[in-house]
């Protein structure tokens, strides 16, 4: 985010007149975080804040309070990442240390060259040879130090970025199935929210609810109910497609993001997947037994443009809720949604 004392008093109280004008002209409250995120826009500081504003404006998306909320959400809050960890900073000093030793080295190298040279005895080329011999092997061999000291920096750099390449693909994946937690999915939904509105192209969730999971935690264990859980999300993520993403929405809901996917193709890919699920058996490995069926429920919608993602995912909720009303153990669209809980 754009920092205060980086900018020019007059500039700053600019920025702050356009991002109140900004709000007042698209009806946003004028709270401290809402002000944040139109001075950002004002300042043309996020090029993806921007972008996503300018689509909802284009779009003439109002700016709900939900939808304010997953702005600050997304760029305000979802965008400290605090300061350098001090690993990365320590290498940093030490490159620079190494650069100045480099740059120190090969002056100190002219100079004694030049010494050489201005006492050389011109009578006695032997010598001469013998001085300058010694001194390329003494600049070889601080050559081969710094290029030792640069190795090894490179090398601890590379294994910094590996780990924080690590942690940053943990950060976004859940631990227990191993699909995208809510931090990778809201990052996924809200690139194909912005896609979606300037293509034009269709977008499609499923929101999975696992039938009677409690009853699984309670007849056998958590750990049971794990393993169900892992199933499920291991069958789930088999029968989507490559451009397919799924996520664990929460508890035993899993959800898919299908870019440029309509209602009926979704809801086909819906039903494959429940009866995948449904064909699959688990076993206690200790005595053989059986646990029965693992069912789901699905919910299916398709984004209708300038709307939020909330409200998708509303609509999905209520389909997947007239599933489990119906019966569990199938697919509701909805299209499919009774008059009394459609929005």
């Amino acid at each position: 985010m754009t920092s205060f004392d980086s900018i020019e008093f007059d500039y700053a109280a600019s920025l702050a007149k356009q991002a109140l004008e900004h709000m007042n002209k698209h009806k946003v409250p004028p709270s401290p975080d809402n002000f944040s995120i139109w001075f950002e826009y004002a300042a043309r500081s996020s090029v993806d804040l921007n972008r996503t504003i300018d689509v909802l404006i284009g779009n003439r998306k109002p700016f709900s309070e939900q939808t304010n909320s997953e702005l600050v959400r997304i760029f305000l809050l979802g965008n400290d990442r605090g300061d350098i960890p001090d690993k990365v900073r320590s290498l940093v000093n030490r490159a620079k240390e190494l650069l100045t030793n480099a740059i120190d080295s090969q002056n100190a190298q002219i100079l004694s060259l030049r010494d050489v040279a201005a006492q050389a005895d011109l009578t006695d080329p032997k010598a001469l040879i013998s001085n300058l011999l010694d001194e390329l092997l003494r600049a070889t061999s601080r050559a081969q130090n710094l290029e030792a000291s640069f190795t090894s920096a490179t090398q601890e750099l590379d294994k910094v970025r590996e780990t924080l390449a690590r942690s940053d693909q943990n950060a976004r994946t859940d631990a227990l199935t191993g699909l995208a937690n809510r931090r990778g999915l809201d990052e996924r939904l809200h690139a194909a929210q912005i896609r979606a509105m300037e293509s034009g192209d269709a977008l499609s969730i499923l929101l999975i609810d696992i039938d009677h999971f409690k009853r699984f935690n309670d007849t056998y264990g958590h750990q049971v109910g794990d393993q169900v859980l892992r199933l499920a999300a291991g069958v789930f993520k088999e029968q989507l497609r490559e451009s397919d993403f799924p996520a664990r929405y929460g508890g035993e809901e899993l959800i898919g993001v299908l870019d440029s996917t309509e209602l009926s193709t979704a809801r086909a890919i819906a039903e494959r997947v429940r009866r995948k699920i449904a064909e699959r058996r688990m076993h206690r490995r200790s005595t053989g037994e059986e646990l029965g069926a693992i069912t789901v429920s699905i919910g299916v919608a398709e984004f209708r443009p300038g709307e939020s993602i909330g409200d998708l995912v509303e609509r999905a909720d209520q389909a997947l809720y007239q599933a489990k009303r119906s019966g569990r153990n199938r697919t509701m669209t909805e299209v499919d949604l009774d008059g009394d809980i459609a929005a």
